[in-house]
């Protein structure tokens, strides 16, 4: 899709409901809802992130979508797929000036060059404690990526219309925190599977811009 044509579309998007759990529950487990509920209590001692879905014109003006694969290293989201974003510090203003600090520092896009258009519904992470907040924000220039070699192993870059494509769903048996070689679902994207937290804020955007698109 070309990304002015995306930009008038998504104008009105502030306007749109959150869809939250509707679509968030798509993507995961039966058994992962139950056990969101048995941890409530530890989500009142939860740290705070914040995180980006960052949409820009590729060098042919059509929309895309940016996602990183972190480095290897030991835990909890070793080797995952995700968005730009991260922890909370001090000198941070806000989740949101958290999430756009952190997309300079890992990819390098600059604050400048990001609007935020839309705060979506915060996310609980068991496995690592968080509480993340996603946003979603445009660029309207092309991104120079720049990677920050300690954190990032490679910068995803993915076309929208394969993103809204119902077929880039697909069914995965993974390893994850609370079981042992579970079938999940997860989007399969650019040759890569993001499934967890990452494929559940996924699919509330997904849910939105099929509502403008």
């Amino acid at each position: 899709m070309n990304f002015d044509d995306f930009l008038k579309s998504i104008s009105k998007i502030e306007n749109i409901q959150l869809p939250a759990e509707a679509s968030q529950f798509k993507m995961v487990p039966p058994f992962r809802q139950e056990l969101l509920q048995q941890q409530k209590k530890a989500t009142k001692n939860a740290k705070k992130a914040g995180v980006l879905a960052l949409f820009y014109p590729n060098a042919n003006k059509d929309t895309t979508l940016v996602l990183i694969l972190r480095k290897t290293y030991k835990g909890v989201h070793s080797a995952q797929i995700g968005f730009p974003g991260g922890r909370l510090e001090n000198t941070d203003k806000s989740l949101q000036d958290a999430a756009v600090r952190e997309t300079f520092e890992e990819i390098g896009v600059p604050r400048q060059h990001i609007k935020v258009v839309k705060q979506l519904s915060e996310i609980y992470i068991p496995p690592s404690n968080f509480y993340v907040q996603p946003f979603m924000g445009v660029s309207q220039t092309t991104p120079i990526f720049i990677k920050e070699e300690k954190e990032v192993e490679a910068i995803i870059e993915v076309d929208l219309q394969h993103f809204l494509d119902d077929k880039s769903i697909i069914t995965k048996t993974v390893s994850a925190s609370y079981s042992k070689n579970v079938e999940v679902p997860a989007f399969h994207l650019s040759n890569h599977v993001v499934w967890g937290a990452t494929a559940m804020m996924l699919s509330e955007i997904k849910d939105m811009l099929k509502q403008l698109l």
